[in-house]
């Protein structure tokens, strides 16, 4: 999406920047600028969350896309902008950036345009964000921004664990889908359980074909190679919650959505609410041999590198109905790496905050540490979920 402000004349020249948070999400700025040296647009992406309504994460962005258009270079006056957007938005919340965040990406892609009309100061901090005006929401964020659980006491392990045999969901292992219609199942879905026309799902997918799946609020040529994955045969989706890119082969890829009522999850954090909709897999792996844990707000790891990352995403009562929670879990069984790496393009920046040089290092397939064939893994991964639920899947 491009947001415009008021210059009147042609674009003529345009840059990208980008900030990591630490332990946190990526987030994205483009800046046009016209032929008069004034900002023509700006655009923010990235692959972070935003809690809150299709309408109100859309209004949330064009407004900060507009402030980043009109403010002045200087940082102070930037974060002034943001916030006051943020501050306009109590109905939508960030999860995983910051003001300063924004900031930061801001001025990186100033000085990315090479034009010098545009004043580009500098941070002074390397590659630190800066610490920027708090807006509404800054400090119940500040844990979820840099992946730190505020109830990570093992005692609140049995109480998820006794939550998800209270759901009690149904388990469908579903039949192969194309990458559309899979997006289309899980949200469509996760639309009647808020308006109390389904029960609680726990679904595996099977993948038809090969896929890259984008987060929400990511921008596809920033994360794609687009024309190298059309003669691949990938198709590009986009799916409704935020996060990162999934490469998806399906016979290297496990996947599965947990669609609940609303107060499975309505009474605790952001971060608490990942821990519990996936302890039962955390147990599951453990069982395998494979001693995953949570790390950073969406991601599952184990000792020797990331398996796979959820999104999620919250959806409001309809007609009465109790809302819904919407959470979706993409592992890796097994992975071309020299295919991933010629059709993703993940920001340089999300690299340096893992300590590596590309993004086949950060994950480690589950094949290497079961052995065991992926349906195997998957049927192993249905029952335990069965048995922590307390009743077998159908």
């Amino acid at each position: 999406m491009i947001f415009g402000s008021s210059a009147g004349s042609p674009p003529r020249a345009g840059g990208r920047g980008t900030c990591k948070v630490p332990g946190g999400k990526l987030v994205g700025v483009d800046v046009v600028v016209a032929d008069d040296g004034r900002i023509a647009s700006c655009s923010v992406d990235g692959d972070f969350f935003v809690d809150a309504s299709d309408e109100d994460a859309d209004a949330l962005l064009d407004d900060l896309g507009y402030a980043l258009a009109d403010a002045a270079s200087s940082p102070d006056v930037v974060e002034d902008a943001i916030a006051g957007v943020l501050a306009a938005h109590p109905e939508a919340r960030l999860i995983g950036i910051g003001p300063d965040d924004i900031t930061t990406a801001y001025v990186r892609a100033l000085e990315n345009t090479g034009v010098e009309a545009v004043s580009t100061p500098v941070l002074g901090h390397g590659d630190t964000p800066r610490q920027g005006v708090a807006s509404p929401g800054a400090s119940r964020t500040a844990d979820a921004r840099r992946g730190r659980d505020p109830h990570s006491d093992g005692s609140r392990q049995d109480e998820w664990r006794e939550r998800w045999s209270q759901l009690r969901p149904r388990i469908i292992h579903d039949v192969p889908r194309d990458p559309r219609n899979q997006m289309e199942v899980d949200e469509r879905w996760a639309r009647l359980t808020a308006a109390g026309m389904m029960p609680p799902t726990l679904r595996f997918w099977e993948w038809a074909s090969p896929a890259v799946v984008i987060g929400r609020f990511q921008s596809a040529s920033a994360e794609v190679d687009l024309d190298r994955a059309g003669l691949e045969g990938f198709t590009v989706v986009r799916r409704c919650t935020g996060g990162g890119a999934m490469f998806i082969e399906p016979g290297d890829t496990i996947t599965y959505s947990l669609i609940a009522p609303l107060p499975f999850v309505s009474d605790v954090d952001v971060v608490t609410s990942y821990r519990l909709c996936d302890q039962w897999l955390v147990d599951a792996l453990d069982g395998m041999g494979v001693h995953a844990h949570f790390s950073g707000l969406n991601d599952i790891s184990s000792d020797l590198g990331k398996i796979g990352g959820a999104a999620q995403r919250r959806f409001p009562p309809v007609d009465g109905g109790p809302g819904a929670v919407l959470h979706h879990v993409t592992l890796a069984y097994d992975i071309d790496a020299v295919r991933m790496g010629r059709i993703l393009t993940p920001d340089r920046r999300k690299l340096a905050d893992k300590a590596v040089r590309s993004a086949v290092r950060r994950v480690d397939p589950m094949r290497s540490q079961t052995g065991l064939p992926r349906d195997e893994v998957v049927r192993r991964l249905i029952r335990s979920a069965a048995v922590t639920a307390g009743f077998p899947h159908g």
